[in-house]
């Protein structure tokens, strides 16, 4: 008997070797604001450049924020002795973004929603636990997507036909200023395709702000804009003055709620309406 427990005994000696550290799946790391809890890996991740995630904010109320997204999985190492609990996880992320400067918005047995803002930028974080010692995090830096697609003159024309006006993004200023940036000229350039296509269309080019900043302030940006995608047009695409006409209208048509980056930026825009 004694014999054979030797065996055995020399059996696990030998085995336990082979329980290796397990390697963090090769194409994920931590977050930069994060460490990681002892004894624990990345077994898969997710990152995108611009995506939306319905954080818990209160029993039964989400609030879907959108920005640059993580989500990491971590798990517990095959050979760690003892394994953290749910509450242990949770409260370790509570206190270290409390010490960022952070707040908790909403925490339950297993989950908790956090947020903090870092260098100037929101950032939402949810923390997911299970008994097991595996845990995850989802963390949003609060953006604006960068508008890649620009609408062309066909989509003008038809919106025009439709509805009477166009809305235009993809021409852009720095805050608070009238000079149009280089990166506008495919935007102004399908404009002008649009009125040499149709050479009986009349416009009113209108420029439309947020709400940041003073009223007075506002309205003379936005005709100061408009002024300057005319006069772009009559300039460097040889469209007839008296076809144009700008206004600024400031920020008393809003397409989107002003309380959100999301919402500022849409409503940061030009739109054609037909004289």
């Amino acid at each position: 008997m004694k014999r054979t427990a030797c065996i055995l005994l020399s059996i696990l000696c030998l085995t336990l070797p082979l329980i290796a550290q397990q390697e963090d799946n090769k194409d994920c790391k931590d977050h930069p604001l994060f460490t990681r809890m002892h004894d624990s890996w990345i077994h898969h991740c997710k990152q995108s450049e611009f995506d939306a995630y319905a954080f818990t904010i209160a029993k039964g109320k989400t609030e879907q924020v959108e920005g640059q997204l993580w989500q990491i999985s971590y798990y517990p190492q095959a050979k760690a002795v003892s394994k953290p609990s749910e509450l242990q996880i949770l409260r370790n992320f509570e206190n270290a973004v409390k010490k960022l400067g952070g707040t908790l918005l909403y925490s339950e047995k297993t989950k908790e929603t956090l947020r903090l803002t870092k260098d100037g930028k929101e950032v939402w974080v949810e923390v997911g636990a299970e008994f097991t010692g595996k845990y995850g995090l989802t963390i949003v830096e609060k953006k604006a997507m960068t508008q890649d697609i620009v609408a062309n003159a066909d989509a003008f024309s038809n919106d025009l036909k439709t509805t009477g006006h166009a809305a235009v993004y993809g021409i852009y200023f720095d805050t608070g200023k009238s000079e149009i940036k280089p990166e506008s000229n495919q935007a102004i350039g399908e404009i002008a395709k649009l009125l040499k296509t149709d050479p009986g269309l009349k416009v009113y080019v209108v420029g439309h702000t947020d709400n940041v900043g003073g009223l007075e302030a506002n309205m003379k940006l936005s005709q100061s804009r408009a002024d300057a995608i005319t006069q772009a047009l009559v300039r460097n695409h040889g469209i007839v003055a008296s076809r144009l006409k700008a206004y600024g209208d400031g920020p008393y048509a809003p397409v989107a709620s002003n309380d959100t980056e999301e919402g500022r930026a849409k409503n940061r825009r030009v739109e054609l309406v037909k004289q």
